[in-house]
């Protein structure tokens, strides 16, 4: 059942067993698990079922360190932010829930095993294909594509899989609405998660319409799930009796915010025989019941030797490389297909031109990186308002001049896996700068700022998801990433999603 909380009588309560708060991507698919248990489920969600500007400027907020969209980066209706996501789908690695002592603050309190199954549950979420993101043989369709034969041991071809992509808030809308156990309460917004008087659990939650309606919900367990931005906002804002925010008794929520900076064109490759290179590392491709694209990624034993952080890695053509191009005094060949420089690397791989005079192709690319885990990049309040009286969100993201060399390194990795195969060359064009004060671009993937950890003194939340010190409050979403890993976060919030269900189901199948 959808209610509109702005019909809701002033001053109403509501008891229910869980209070699920968000209904993007994590909400849902908790929801839609606890569908049809005898588990009364509440869903509270800011927005209405379509896109409405009143709401989503209470998106609005500040950004002093790298400049950063913080309104327009996120959704704020039904089905969040999969109202406009990509779909880009793969597993983080084993690695990256390790603790690496060349990573400071990494390693997450539970394992990819702990996970593993969970993925194969998200992938269906997100209507993904089959969990074969590695599998080579399955991807070649009979022996057709082949890998690119990259020597040396730090660079491998590695693919994505494509969810359509899944608009969570139509596509699930129907189960959401029948679900006889669940009460989704449209535009309706929790001004502050209110303790008991010793802080240890939830007692309500105040819950606010830009209309002017105020009333409570009073649950037996609580999931925040309003992103990795808000998810700290709304625990910060909560202070009326824990005067730093729930959670914060360490002060750790709102830390360690990361992102995946990109970067447009970091390197230029280019291929003497682009007849070998398979479809899937140039475009979206449909193959054996999935949409999938081939990447570059960086080895574990790399990764380890080296003691680097990821970075993947996407290649897509641009322009034939000719042997018979000329240039203008400025050393601009006639054509603009290339630079002298580049022209000496294509002839050193001893390209044979074919009969129309081409040496070979030019390929763009593309790139997103892994950040380290940094308590100094932050979420934190505003002293500005919003319409509801709120104190807006105020971001400090910080990029170090470490996560830029990481990022030249790998680039300087991929140039030597090339040189040495012979079939390619790739000239480096992201500059080595002694700051990162400014990102080319990013994934609208917000990390870490209620961090997973079995210590409370560095996490928000312990490995089932639960907020130190608290009975019944957990936190869904990206936010709980200990680490950013280089892909992109959704199908691992998913996965951790499914976990969360089964183990709140469980509690209640117990006794909550």
């Amino acid at each position: 059942m959808f209610i509109d909380g702005r019909q809701v009588p002033d001053g109403t309560i509501i008891d229910t067993d869980i209070a699920i708060i968000g209904a993007g991507a994590a909400g849902i698919t908790i929801a839609r698990e606890l569908t049809g248990k005898d588990i009364r489920v509440t869903l509270i969600e800011s927005g209405g079922l379509q896109f409405e500007p009143e709401s989503q400027s209470l998106y609005e907020g500040e950004s002093v360190g790298v400049p950063y969209a913080l309104d327009s980066s996120r959704l704020r209706y039904f089905g969040g932010s999969t109202n406009h996501w990509g779909g880009w789908c793969r597993p983080m690695q084993p690695i990256d829930f390790e603790q690496r002592d060349w990573v400071p603050h990494s390693g997450w309190p539970i394992t990819y095993d702990d996970l593993a199954p969970y993925y194969e549950r998200a992938n269906d979420i997100a209507q993904v294909g089959p969990v074969r993101y590695n599998d080579t043989d399955w991807w070649s369709d009979d022996g057709k594509n082949k890998i690119l034969p990259l020597p040396g041991g730090e660079v491998t071809t590695r693919w994505f899989e494509y969810s359509p992509p899944t608009r969570f808030g139509q596509f699930y809308r129907k189960a959401i609405e029948k679900a006889p156990n669940v009460q989704t309460y449209l535009h309706s917004n929790v001004l502050e998660i209110v303790p008991t008087a010793n802080a240890a659990m939830v007692d309500h939650l105040r819950i606010g319409t830009l209309s002017g309606v105020r009333f409570e919900v009073r649950p037996k367990l609580v999931i925040l799930a309003t992103g990795g931005i808000e998810n700290a906002r709304v625990l910060l804002m909560s202070n009326s009796v824990a005067k730093a925010g729930l959670g914060n008794d360490n002060d750790v929520v709102g830390r360690y915010f990361m992102e995946h900076p990109h970067v447009d064109k970091p390197v230029e490759i280019l291929l003497t025989n682009p007849e070998i290179v398979a479809p899937y590392y140039k475009t979206y491709t449909k193959l054996n019941g999935a949409q999938i694209r081939a990447v570059f990624m960086f080895t574990d034993e790399y990764l380890r030797a080296q003691r680097r952080l990821g970075t993947v890695m996407t290649f897509y053509e641009s322009k034939d490389v000719r042997a018979d191009d000329t240039y203008d005094e400025r050393g601009i060949s006639e054509n603009r297909s290339l630079e002298p420089d580049i022209l000496q690397m294509i002839r050193s791989t001893n390209a044979t031109p074919a009969e129309d005079g081409a040496l070979g192709k030019r390929y763009g690319t593309g790139c997103a990186t892994e950040q380290a885990p940094n308590p100094i990049s932050r979420i934190m309040l505003s002293h500005s308002k919003d319409a509801l009286g709120l104190q807006r969100t105020k971001m400090d993201w910080r990029l170090t001049t470490d996560d830029r060399t990481n990022l030249r390194k790998n680039l300087e990795a991929l140039s030597r896996a090339f040189g040495q195969w012979g079939g390619g060359a790739v000239k480096i064009l992201f500059k080595d700068k002694d700051r990162w004060d400014e990102a080319e671009g990013w994934g609208n993937h917000h990390m870490g700022t209620t961090r997973m950890s079995a210590d409370p003194r560095k996490g928000v939340v312990d490995a089932n998801c639960k907020v130190h010190g608290m009975d019944n409050l957990y936190v869904a979403g990206s936010s709980v990433f200990t680490t950013s890993a280089t892909v992109n976060p959704t199908l691992t919030l998913l996965a951790l999603a499914h976990r969360l269900a089964d183990h709140v189901a469980e509690k209640f199948t117990r006794g909550a």
